[in-house]
């Protein structure tokens, strides 16, 4: 019996995986459990839940895998920080505190805090980790894999071939030049935090035309070849540890967006942020497709599985789709750092323990978080004096349509947690789709995020091609809310989900099979019988600004504090009227 740990961390989005036999059995981002968002710690909670919930000890795990390569990582920083010398003073001393005190010892961190033996320890290479979380869960026997992020131990995009004999490098482009880093540093520019906003310029670009193409290309140059540089005198992230841009970047666009401005896109300043925001999406796309095009050249596969945190953009992965020469793309779940902890497992386990790939272990679910058993629901309930009804589970879903159809807005917490930023019917709030005035409610009064925000569908399979222009080749994406699509009008030429289409006519598509989450699965059913749309808005359960909730208490404590009207925990219902918030005080 051999289970094998991949952990991620140190950086952003840490996480821990347990492999069983090859399968992914369990799958967790620190965040979860230290309710800091995108925490960065080292993942001791999440690698010891995800053992706890095996019902295995240290002892039994076979190999434990770091994604990434620190001695590598460490060289880059002292390399290109000695190099801006004296700028890059204040970074330097920075990173290296950081370093010495924290980021080198990771053998040590896994040896003294989880108590591995050392000899079990491993080490994998930040892309490898991400080229083998993204081609080892895919369907494919064959595939051209592409991985591209900010940066890892040099690499910032590397292209690689998959097949029987494992994962093949065939190039990659190194830091400074970087797509993740560029984009982040527009983030920085339009006012969103890094690491943490980037899907936001994703949505702000909606508003805007790309009449900035050919600035941004100034400071991400693309080569007919698919190759790209960056002119790093629009850029500081290569020596400072504060600031992403330099003057020079707003004295080419204009001052940048006041983090927390308000965004109105029919005022002036309004339309050039959105323009700015659209037109380095157009060019990340670009980038993109050349990097594809390169790849198709050189492995003459039909299919592409794509990993780092740039996969996480959906708008990218439809023209991948629609533009690129790939019939088929798979990303997972987890594409950015957390998926790493996933890959460094699948590099063990294929290439260096030797295990053949078992079509058994497929497909990937994204269930694979902490799950609660009913009786300690109820219990906590009835501890903390919460009025609620408890319902089987045809009287929930039946309960919870009514509730929909009433136009309530529901928290959904049910089974184990996500795998990934995204919320797929198992940590989620939910809400008539439908309704024009939905979209506005649940930002404002729910969420309390940036009024422009979109909001996602969820559709029953089967059902999708009714209302979503999906991309032939884009069905798994669809699954885990990773590709944007067009909405088809109404009978009537109408909107017809106006609550979850994009001021440009699109929607980031969740398709709901039986097989992944049969509850969810029957709600829209009954919910689509009711009204005869099987679709709800489908948002993550979160405020602004924090985790999605992994546990009961986080649930209740989000509920509390929101506009949410009805709370479904488990198989108990709690009606935002009906409860007495003071036993959380």
């Amino acid at each position: 019996m051999s289970w094998v740990l991949g952990l991620s961390g140190l950086y952003h989005d840490s996480a821990a995986v347990l492999l069983h036999e090859g399968r992914v059995v369990a799958a967790a981002s620190e965040e979860r459990f230290t309710r800091v968002k995108h925490d960065a710690t080292f993942p001791i909670q999440s690698a010891r839940w995800c053992l706890a919930h095996a019902g295995i000890s240290v002892t039994d795990l076979t190999h434990v895998t770091w994604y990434e390569k620190p001695l590598r990582k460490f060289e880059r920083m002292l390399v290109t920080q000695l190099t801006e010398f004296p700028r890059s003073a204040r970074a330097f001393r920075r990173s290296t505190f950081n370093w010495l005190t924290d980021k080198l010892w990771v053998k040590s961190a896994i040896v003294t805090g989880l108590g591995v033996p050392p000899g079990r320890v491993l080490f994998s290479d930040h892309h490898l980790s991400h080229a083998a979380s993204a081609f080892y869960p895919s369907p494919f026997a064959e595939a051209a894999v592409l991985t591209v992020d900010g940066v890892g131990e040099w690499a910032t995009t590397s292209l690689y071939r998959g097949g029987p004999k494992g994962l093949e490098l065939l190039a990659e482009l190194r830091f400074p030049d970087s797509i993740g880093l560029v984009y982040s540093a527009f983030t920085a520019y339009l006012g969103f935090q890094v690491n943490d906003g980037e899907y936001k310029v994703m949505g702000m670009a909606a508003f805007g035309e790309p009449r900035f193409e050919a600035l941004v290309r100034k400071v991400l140059r693309l080569r007919d070849d698919g190759a790209f540089d960056v002119d790093l005198t629009y850029l500081r992230y290569h020596w400072s540890a504060e600031e992403s841009y330099s003057p020079a970047l707003e004295a080419l666009f204009g001052a940048a967006r006041f983090p927390g401005s308000p965004f109105d896109p029919t005022t002036a300043e309004g339309k050039r942020w959105a323009d700015i925001a659209a037109s380095v999406q157009k060019v990340t796309q670009d980038a993109l497709l050349g990097l594809a095009r390169n790849l198709h050249a050189r492995t003459g596969l039909p299919d592409l599985c794509l990993a780092g945190g740039v996969a996480l953009n959906s708008v990218a992965n439809h023209a991948l789709l629609t533009q690129g020469p790939f019939t088929r793309l798979f990303v997972q779940p987890a594409a950015g750092d957390a998926g790493g902890a996933m890959g460094a497992a699948l590099w063990t386990w294929h290439e260096v323990m030797g295990m053949p790939r078992d079509p058994d272990a497929l497909p990937l679910t994204p269930d694979l978080g902490q799950a609660w058993e009913d009786d300690t629901i109820g219990k906590l309930l009835v501890d903390l004096k919460v009025r609620h009804e408890v319902l089987g589970p045809e009287a929930l879903v039946e309960r919870a349509t009514a509730d929909l159809v009433e136009g309530r807005v529901l928290g959904w917490f049910q089974g184990r947690f996500e795998w990934g930023p995204r919320s797929l019917g198992h940590r989620s709030i939910l809400a008539d789709a439908r309704r024009p005035d939905m979209q506005a409610r649940i930002n404002e009064k729910v969420k309390f995020r940036e009024p422009f925000r979109p909001f996602a569908p969820s559709v029953l399979a089967g059902a999708e091609g009714d209302y979503f222009e999906i991309p032939a080749g884009g069905e798994a994406l669809a699954e885990w809310m990773l590709v944007v699509a067009p909405v088809r009008p109404g009978a009537d030429g109408a909107v017809a989900l106006p609550a979850v289409t994009h001021v440009d006519g699109t929607a980031r598509v969740h398709i709901v099979r039986r097989a992944a989450n049969p509850l969810f699965h029957e709600l829209l059913r009954t919910f689509g019988a009711a009204t005869g749309v099987p679709v709800l808005l489908n948002t993550s359960f979160n405020l602004k600004g924090e985790p999605i909730v992994a546990s009961p208490v986080q649930a209740l404590a989000t509920f509390f504090r929101s506009g949410l009207d009805v709370l479904y925990l488990g198989g108990h219902r709690v009606e935002q009227a009906d409860t007495d918030p003071a036993p959380l005080a």
